[in-house]
């Protein structure tokens, strides 16, 4: 059996030494991705927001602020809404704001144009200790981020996570 087992190893790695080397001899040579020429306008869209940290939720912003400039940041035609539900609560107390000063700049600034809004679980944020009356003034509390994020899908926006 032993032998058996030693010929089967033979016959495989010699097996091997005939299936040609392509993919260790350097990249494919599949050439280089084509850039798609695409307008985005007219996008409506609710970020599901659960994220433990801040270079989390600064993502968060940067792929909404992105979003906003490719749909050509108009209030009448576009609407991004961040639904904030998890451990990032806590960054929007106006009691953290010296330990959070930069993101709350940010997160508040990408509100001015009336395109991105932030709103807030009621249910989760009474879960971190906070009323209404601890968050910042340009979020909006909902009594649940869930059923807020199912009410804008059915309302049209596309889900992002």
């Amino acid at each position: 059996m032993i032998y058996l087992y030693r010929a089967l190893a033979i016959v495989l790695g010699l097996t091997l030494l005939h299936i040609p080397q392509v993919a260790l001899a350097g990249p494919p040579q599949w050439g280089s991705a084509k850039t798609m020429e695409i307008e985005y306008k007219g996008q409506k869209v609710v970020y599901d927001t659960a994220v433990s940290s801040v270079s989390a939720l600064a993502s968060v912003l940067d792929r909404a602020s992105y979003l906003s400039a490719l749909n050509g940041a108009d209030p009448f035609d576009t609407k991004i809404v961040i639904v904030l539900h998890g451990n990032e609560i806590p960054f929007f107390a106006i009691k953290n704001y010296a330990r959070h000063k930069d993101l709350m700049i940010r997160a508040q600034s990408l509100t001015v144009g009336g395109i991105i809004e932030f709103r807030m679980c009621q249910i989760a944020a009474k879960g971190h200790g906070f009323e209404p009356k601890d968050i910042h003034g340009f979020v909006s509390m909902v009594p649940m981020g869930d059923a807020e994020i199912v009410r804008l899908q059915q309302a049209g926006h596309a889900y992002m996570r």
